[in-house]
């Protein structure tokens, strides 16, 4: 098993979520890209980490 953590930053707000963008590591490809987060939890978060675990 591995496990990544993901940074993603404050990307724009929509009607009821806030869409976050990754911040991939220095020359390496974004994993995840852009996700959304619903307002109820994000808040007013500018950053978010999520951890991704791979079963093998």
């Amino acid at each position: 098993m591995s496990k990544k953590v993901v940074k993603f930053e404050f990307e724009k707000d929509t009607k009821n979520s806030v869409r976050f963008k990754e911040v991939p590591d220095e020359g390496a490809a974004p994993i995840l890209g852009s996700v959304y987060v619903q307002k109820w939890f994000a808040g007013n978060s500018k950053t978010i980490e999520i951890t991704i675990e791979k079963k093998d």
